[in-house]
């Protein structure tokens, strides 16, 4: 999951480098929303495997 968050964070660089404004920007959100779920399934498995 976090290896597509970066692979679409680099997209949308690429497409704003570029100059394609639309196309970088849904690549952004798409990077974004993919990010957060990363992390809210990393933090999920770090407390359930947490034992105390």
């Amino acid at each position: 999951m976090l290896y597509y968050a970066i692979t679409f964070l680099i997209v949308a660089i690429i497409a704003g480098i570029l100059g394609f404004g639309v196309i970088a920007g849904t690549a952004a959100m798409i990077a974004r929303f993919l990010f957060v779920v990363f992390l809210v399934l990393f933090l999920a498995s770090y407390f359930r495997g947490r034992k105390a």
